[in-house]
């Protein structure tokens, strides 16, 4: 009887041992922000906010993420969620509620305020950080390149590019060369809009419905923090942002408070490994060599697929037991 009692485990403490950590997949910080993706960040400072217990892994390569795409969240049971929305719906269920304590009718404001940034305020960031080709190439592009690994950094960013092209396309048609710059102008204007309505809106408040965050906060913090920190060479936006006084201290405060402790504020540029200080360290090298070897096979397969290279033999003679070279292509997770 004394044994069966040693063995036997309660509900609660075997639900205990077998509940893992959530974890959260997102891109790493960078231009004096924690995260440099837009998704990422709402997510990021919505965790911060209600305080949930995640395992956070900010990296470079979304193909280490478990969906393949940034931010992912893989829960307690193992789901992987991919979608910012979902992500904060399942943190909700898990009893991580910035929104708890709102009224009916500051929950009806929220949806209302967060259709509006995702209607005025989301083409222009679209916009500014890769439709804009001065911004892109100087700014956007040469982040991603120089942060992202060896040969992601060749492609990724450029079919990222055209993602998020697509998405502008969707939400606001595709403008005809004729009228694209009318198009331009309008979409800025209905931004400045959308800018002076939320700086009126907050007031002298901390935030957005009082003292305390809520989900509505980290999507606005999100928006205006990109435009505030990266200083970018054509910032038509970020001259009539930064003339809203209360909504840059309000950026500011929610840094300081909420991801002072991160070294949000230093970018990542790509740096000599130092000197092997720990066991892992040759690992890691190989790691490095094998994931660069990798990379090489991949792009000599595609330039042989493509027809960029071809083979061709010099003479005609029949050696036994020769067969034609495969090129196999191969994807090595870092």
């Amino acid at each position: 009887m004394k044994a069966l009692a040693q063995k036997e485990v309660l509900p609660v403490q075997r639900a205990y041992k077998m509940a893992a950590p959530m974890e959260l997949f997102c891109w790493s910080g960078g231009w004096g922000l924690p995260s440099v993706d837009l998704d990422s960040l709402t997510v990021l400072t919505y965790t911060r906010f209600t305080g949930a217990p995640l395992k956070v892994h900010k990296i470079t390569n979304p193909w280490r993420s478990p969906s393949g795409t940034l931010p992912a969240l893989r829960t307690s049971q193992g789901e992987v969620i991919s979608a910012p929305q979902k992500i904060i719906t399942h943190l909700r269920k898990e009893k991580y509620n910035a929104d708890y304590d709102l009224s009916a009718r500051q929950g009806a404001d929220t949806l209302a305020f967060m259709s509006l940034l995702e209607e005025k305020l989301l083409p222009v960031l679209i916009h500014t950080f890769w439709i804009d080709t001065k911004n892109y190439v100087e700014v956007t592009r040469k982040w991603y390149a120089e942060a992202m690994p060896f040969p992601l950094n060749f492609f990724l960013p450029g079919r990222m590019q055209r993602q998020y092209m697509e998405r502008l396309q969707l939400t606001n048609g595709k403008p005809s060369p004729e009228n694209e710059e009318e198009v331009e102008k309008e979409l800025y204007q209905e931004a400045r809009e959308c800018l002076t309505l939320l700086s009126q809106r907050l007031g002298s408040q901390k935030f957005f419905f009082g003292d305390a965050p809520a989900s509505l906060d980290a999507f606005v913090f999100s928006h205006l923090a990109l435009l505030l920190q990266v200083k970018m060479p054509t910032g038509k936006l970020q001259i009539h942002l930064r003339g809203l006084q209360n909504l840059c201290v309000y950026c500011s405060h929610i840094l300081s408070l909420y991801f002072s402790w991160d070294g949000a504020a230093v970018p990542p540029p790509r740096q000599t490994p130092a000197a092997p200080d720990t066991e892992e360290e040759p690992n890691r090298r190989r790691n490095q060599i094998l994931s660069v070897l990798a990379g090489l096979v991949a792009m000599m397969g595609y330039a042989l697929l493509s027809g960029i290279i071809s083979i061709q033999r010099a003479a005609p003679p029949h050696t036994p037991g020769t067969r034609a070279l495969d090129m196999v292509e191969e994807d090595e997770e870092e």
